[in-house]
Parts: structure tokens; C-alpha cells; sequence
């Protein structure tokens, strides 16, 4: 990946919908390595971020600034979304296309498919339209489809909401591995003992506003606002 584009600064960064606040002011700083997990209660602000950095929330105040320029970090990056949104396609097909978009020659695409496909355990699944997968198939595909461009960042919103605990353990994987591989991944849950498994950095929501952000280990042992402390051993319920 030749493009830098950590480290991320959020500077006063806000987002408004109809004169009403939902994010900010967020001052927050990321790097460029692991996994940023951002967690709290629901309605805390957790999607409404992710977009905001992505840029398919509009900022309304404040400052983004990535290493590199606005347009090029977000060429460079991917977003998958709680409830995969499926082509009437086959998986194969699903997964190609992205690259085709990009000017990848048919065959080289399918072959990339293919791959990605084994990668993600659903090789046998190829030939079969992606409605027709289980939950867990479906993410697993959203979240091939978002690593086959070898973006070097990938935003995820509840990956594995609503996924039984076998399926978990699959995404967990992948996204321990995309990491191994070099993609920084940032996403949000509601589940602590993920955020725990998978996360090497952790960013604290609550009210629309960045309570905390901090290496993992030093959150869970060591939270420095009472609304944390409190979030952890689940006195925070909304």
C-alpha cells in the first residue's frame, strides 16, 4: 500500500441533520496500525462516526484531516455496513466486481474472486446468488468484497450483529488476519468481549461525543472517565 494515509485527525468534527447535533465535537486522533474498536450504548454516536470519517456522513463543523488528500484516503478505503447491501449476483460475481470497476481484466478478476472466496471459506458458494446465503455467508462476503482492492483502510459497522457464536469466531478471524495483513480496520460494536478479543485500540462514545481513546489494554484495566468505568461493567444500558 503506497498511500499513507495515517495518521487520521478529527479537530472539533461535527455532523448535523435537520438542527440537531448527532456527533461532536469530536477531537480524536488514530494511527495507522490494528484494530480501532469504538464502542458504547446504543445511540452513543458509534455508526454516525465511522460514517463521518468515511465521508458519507456531512461534516458540519469542524476539521478532517488525513495524511494525504481527502479524495485519495477515501479511494483507499472501504465500508461494510451491519446489513450487507447484495447484488442479484452470483458470489463470484459479487466479488469481481469491484475490480472490474477498477479496470481489471475479466479473467484476473475471477481469478482474485476465487481466491477471496477460498479465504473466507465460501468456495463452495461461488455459483450461488448471494440472497440466498445465511447471514453469516452474506458478511463474510461484504467483508471479502471490501479487502479484494487491498484497501488500506476498512470501516466496519457491527460486523457480527446478530451472528451466532460459530460465525463470530469466523469474522473474528478474517479481520485478524486482514490485519495481519496490513489493513487498518476500525469498527464499531455493542459486544464488550469482542471489542476485548479483536481490539488494540479503543474509542469510548457516549452522547455523540469521544469520552475516551485509548490502547485497549489500558481501557479495560485502567478507564479514566466514570461513564466508561461504569459502560464496563454494564451500568450504561442506553
Amino acid at each position: 500500500m503506497v498511500t499513507e494515509l495515517f495518521p487520521l485527525s478529527l479537530q472539533g468534527a461535527e455532523t448535523s441533520r435537520r438542527g440537531k447535533r448527532l456527533v461532536g465535537p469530536v477531537d480524536l486522533s488514530l494511527d495507522g496500525q490494528g484494530i480501532c474498536v469504538v464502542i458504547g450504548p446504543n445511540g452513543a454516536g458509534k455508526t454516525t462516526l465511522l460514517r463521518l470519517m468515511h465521508g458519507t456522513a456531512r461534516l458540519t463543523g469542524g476539521q478532517i484531516n488525513w495524511a494525504c488528500d481527502t479524495a485519495e484516503a477515501r479511494h483507499h478505503q472501504a465500508f461494510v455496513f451491519q446489513r450487507p447491501v447484495m447484488l442479484r449476483r452470483t458470489v463470484e460475481e459479487i466479488l469481481a466486481y469491484p475490480l472490474r470497476l477498477r479496470g481489471v481484466a475479466r479473467s484476473a478478476a475471477r481469478d482474485s474472486a476465487r481466491a477471496w472466496a477460498a479465504r473466507v471459506g465460501l468456495t463452495e458458494l461461488l455459483g450461488r446468488r448471494a440472497s440466498v446465503l445465511s447471514g453469516g455467508e452474506q458478511q463474510k462476503l461484504a467483508i471479502a468484497r471490501a479487502l479484494i482492492t487491498d484497501p488500506a483502510l476498512v470501516f466496519l459497522d457491527e460486523p457480527t450483529a446478530s451472528l451466532d457464536g460459530r460465525a463470530t469466531r469466523e469474522i473474528e478471524a478474517i479481520l485478524e488476519q486482514a490485519k495481519a495483513d496490513g489493513t487498518r480496520l476500525i469498527l464499531s460494536t455493542h459486544e464488550m468481549g469482542q471489542a476485548r478479543r479483536i481490539g488494540d485500540q479503543i474509542v469510548f462514545m457516549l452522547g455523540g461525543k469521544v469520552h475516551e481513546s485509548t490502547p485497549a489494554l489500558a481501557f479495560f484495566e485502567h478507564a479514566s472517565t466514570p461513564e466508561a468505568r461504569a459502560f464496563i461493567i454494564g451500568d450504561i444500558g442506553e
